[in-house]
């Protein structure tokens, strides 16, 4: 692989052209073809007879020149070459832009941008004094907190089921009674319950009831009560 010349400083022939046109102190969007074609051509030479491979970059821009100028030189071609010195002072107020802006970022990474984190001793005393009140209410928020994600101990359903009450049962036993008074007030089967294991069962018998679409709950302003299901309407509803 063929090694590419970068002349010393310069990143390109955009580059080489800056620094021709700050030398000789030419205007980029006047800028006279034949003393720019013959500075930039000496440049060239110069890179030759060092015995060092020209950048292809830099023989593209160098024929862009020369056709510039020959176009120049020819009548009727004005427009053309207008166009041609227009497109080139564009890419050149473009690129000096980007080198400018380029400059001062490479300035600003230099610079230190935040000082180095100062070193502050570890200060293990805790000064700050607590009423032996704050403390043990401390205490107890925090045994609270680890209890509430703690399930409850097998002890505390000991006073809740102390027999077994058949869930079935009950619900036959509802059943027959809707058919038989037609309405029956939903608060009037926990009324002659016999304790909390009756009551859970007739719930539960309530909840199979209506999921089997055999009853139907009502909500009214003067209660809830139950009725049976229709034939055709056998979806258990609940009336608003």
């Amino acid at each position: 692989m063929a090694l590419s010349y970068r002349l010393p400083g310069f990143e390109g022939p955009l580059d080489l052209l800056l620094q021709l046109i700050a030398k000789h102190k030419l205007d980029i969007l006047d800028i006279p073809i034949s003393t720019l074609l013959e500075q930039y051509l000496a440049q060239m030479q110069a890179m030759r007879q060092a015995d060092m491979e020209i950048a292809s970059e830099f023989l593209e821009m160098a024929a862009r020149l020369v056709y510039w100028k020959t176009i120049s030189l020819l009548p009727r071609r004005e427009e053309e070459a207008q166009a041609i010195q227009e497109e080139l002072a564009g890419q050149l107020l473009e690129y000096r832009a980007y080198r400018q802006a380029a400059g001062w970022l490479t300035q600003r990474w230099e610079e230190p941008i935040c000082r180095a984190p100062a070193e502050f001793p570890p200060e293990n005393a805790y000064r700050r004094r607590h009423a032996p009140e704050e403390i043990q209410l401390a205490y107890a928020q925090a045994v609270a907190r680890g209890k509430r994600f703690s399930p409850p101990p097998i002890e505390g359903f000991s006073g809740v089921i102390r027999r077994a009450v058949s869930v079935p049962a009950k619900a036959v036993a509802l059943l027959r009674r809707i058919r038989r008074e037609k309405r029956v007030e939903y608060a009037s089967l926990f009324r002659e319950g016999q304790g909390k294991e009756e009551q859970i069962a007739v719930f539960l018998a309530v909840l199979e009831l209506i999921k089997g679409r055999r009853i139907r709950i009502h909500d009214t302003r003067a209660g809830s009560f139950l009725t049976a299901a229709g034939k055709k309407d056998g979806n258990a509803e609940r009336d608003g």
